[in-house]
């Protein structure tokens, strides 16, 4: 896809509206982690029992994206953002008001089940409302999602040491949608692009490129995650940080996804998200290996930075990529790409916890090395794949 110079972004109303949910499902979702260890403390929960909590929220997310656009399909795309919105307020509310782990759990997971419902219908409804200039609105929406994220610990702990427990940080993101509510309730979603010729020709299957780009969602979120769950663990265990060091230190690649989304989100009105991909991957493939193999922790600390700035951008831009081929199917092509997330939070962090019991945590992330490899693969493929279905649509329309 060949960037737009011309004509000019605009942010309307409905933008800043899908920009806002999105920030706040990003702090409900971070905020889970910062809070864990006082619900641990409270309940007196073991560490797997703990576990389960975030496995449910991951749950959830692939429920909803197994079911999401067949609900926007039957209900409508405004029913389930907003419903979606206030049932994730809701799931908040039941976790805050829980004092036994089985609540807990399902209130997270209800937490994952009906946040991601609406999380799927923001990037399908910024999609068609602004075409093939949606590279811009999905990176830029996804970079206040990474600051609203990285506030989330920031703000349980505030609440915590001003002795108005944690719970405070949840009673002030269920503020959001009501007040979202209250203020863009009369703004009407985008409709669903459709375009004719395109949908009688690849009917209701998905073709290969989406899932070639389903797959690096896959790759990216699961390489993102590790980062996420075991990071501090690596800076600890191998860099040899101090616990709270390591931890503090961690601030290193959030910082880095938030300036790399923001990088983005400027360099997508001057590049195509295929060639910004390519780049977020070869800076990833970059910086890893100087986080996992050096042996002086500022190599290490300048390795997870690189490797930050390229995560960043994977997620945001494969989305995008992923959408530009099949528009008139965009809210199953997202709810399909939130079960890839969904999954890669799943799974990829319990793997790589487990071979790290096996073996231990350096060699661990050798497993994210290779993860790393295959989405530069992978991307290649599925970039080749993209131009070729462009230019056989073109040769269509020349001949039509």
């Amino acid at each position: 896809m060949t960037p737009l110079k011309t004509t000019p972004f605009v942010r309307d109303r409905f933008t800043w509206l899908a920009y806002l949910m999105l920030a706040y499902y990003a702090f409900t979702q971070a905020a889970l982690g910062p809070l864990m260890p006082f619900l641990r403390t409270e309940l007196n929960l073991s560490y797997t029992v703990t576990g389960f909590h975030l496995s449910a929220f991951a749950l959830g997310m692939v429920l909803a994206g197994l079911t999401a656009d067949r609900l926007a399909q039957s209900w409508g795309r405004r029913v389930i953002f907003w419903g979606g919105g206030l049932g994730m307020a809701l799931g908040a509310l039941g976790l805050i008001l829980s004092h036994q782990a089985i609540l807990t759990i399902a209130s997270i997971f209800g937490m994952g089940f009906l946040g991601t419902l609406f999380l799927v219908l923001i990037p399908t409804t910024l999609s068609d409302r602004h075409g093939e200039r949606r590279v811009i609105a999905l990176t830029e929406s996804n970079f206040g999602a990474s600051i609203s994220a990285s506030l989330a610990p920031l703000v349980v702990g505030g609440f915590e040491r001003a002795g108005l427990s944690w719970r405070g940080a949840l009673f002030l993101a269920m503020a959001v949608p009501a007040f979202l509510m209250l203020y863009f309730y009369r703004e009407s979603l985008p409709s669903p692009h459709q375009t004719a010729h395109r949908s009688q020709r690849l009917g209701r299957t998905l073709p290969l490129v989406f899932w070639a780009y389903w797959v690096i969602i896959c790759l990216g979120v699961s390489i993102e995650w590790c980062f996420i769950f075991w990071g501090a663990d690596f800076l600890e265990k191998v860099v040899g940080l101090s616990r709270v060091n390591a931890a503090t230190m961690m601030i290193v690649f959030f910082g880095a996804m938030v300036l790399g989304r923001f990088a983005g989100s400027r360099l997508s009105r001057r590049l195509s998200s295929a060639t910004l991909l390519q780049l977020a991957v070869g800076i990833t493939v970059v910086g890893f290996p100087i986080f996992w193999l050096a042996r002086l922790a500022p190599l290490n600390l300048v390795g997870l930075f690189i490797a930050g700035l390229g995560v960043a951008n994977l997620f945001p831009l494969t989305l995008s990529a992923a959408l530009s081929v099949i528009p008139e199917q965009a809210d199953t092509a997202s709810a399909r790409i939130t079960l890839a997330g969904g999954l890669a939070i799943l799974i990829a962090p319990l793997i790589l916890g487990w071979v790290a019991d096996q073996f231990n945590i350096q060699n661990a992330y050798g497993l994210v090395a290779l993860l790393a490899v295959v989405a530069a693969v992978v991307t290649f493929f599925a970039n080749r794949l993209a131009a070729s279905q462009r230019e056989l649509l073109s040769n269509e329309c020349v001949q039509l």
